[in-house]
């Protein structure tokens, strides 16, 4: 390969990498990202929380998903994010949108407790419950349930099945299996009393193909417009 094929050397900054996806963060909500990104690695050094270990994917996965889902929630929305893990898309959410009432939940203790140590740390408007959820849907309200990487579509319908009176959408993160993940939850009846709509399409970096935003929420909930693309993939 001639020196004209040869990629572009990796990112030293992360404001180099939001430059290169086409980012634009004020500098105080991207020095907040920064301080968010350099705790999650140090976490990571002893907790395996995260692969995204590079500027660019941290960027082009973590960052771009969780605002693919930001532009997707009106202001002021309470968010309850499931499974939250090493803090995406909820504490990412929080850092970017303070506007809204972010809800981290994640089942297991010890990311429960490292997802505390870096709202506090960050000064972060998230509140940290270390339960599942349906617990927490059992005590409180949302407007807005997000997921990324927690569960096939099936499970995570299963979860909130019960509680669909105690949040009004779920927004999900799926990659190119999306439609497989959808036949099984219709052939498990999941989708029966369901809207189901693609929210936004957008590339994988590197050309892994594209990543969808799901949203589903109950039959009769809203209007007919709410949630329409171009695709008007209907459950």
């Amino acid at each position: 390969m001639g020196p004209t094929d040869q990629s572009p050397s990796p990112a030293a900054s992360l404001e180099e990498a939001l430059h290169r996806f086409g980012v634009r963060l004020d500098p105080e909500r991207s020095a907040l990202l920064d301080k968010y990104r350099a705790l999650l690695w140090e976490w990571n050094e002893r907790l395996n929380l995260t692969r995204h270990t590079t500027f660019e994917k941290f960027v082009g996965r973590d960052v771009v998903d969780s605002l693919q889902l930001s532009a997707l929630i009106p202001p002021g929305r309470r968010v309850v994010d499931i499974g939250s893990g090493s803090g995406v898309p909820g504490l990412i959410l929080a850092i970017c949108r303070p506007d809204l009432r972010v809800a981290l939940c994640d089942s297991t203790q010890k990311k429960a407790r490292v997802l505390q140590s870096m709202a506090e740390q960050l000064g972060a408007p998230a509140e940290v419950h270390g339960c599942r959820v349906e617990e927490l849907l059992a005590l409180r309200t949302f407007d807005v349930a997000t997921a990324r990487a927690v569960a096939p579509l099936a499970k995570l319908l299963t979860w909130l099945e019960p509680h669909w009176e105690a949040v009004d959408e779920l927004l999900v993160i799926k990659g190119r299996n999306w439609a497989e993940e959808r036949g099984e939850a219709r052939h498990r009846g999941l989708l029966k009393r369901l809207e189901l709509r693609r929210a936004a399409v957008y590339p994988m970096p590197e050309g892994d193909g594209e990543s969808v935003v799901l949203r589903l929420w109950p039959k009769g909930r809203f209007s007919q417009g709410h949630g329409e693309d171009a695709g008007r993939d209907s459950a």
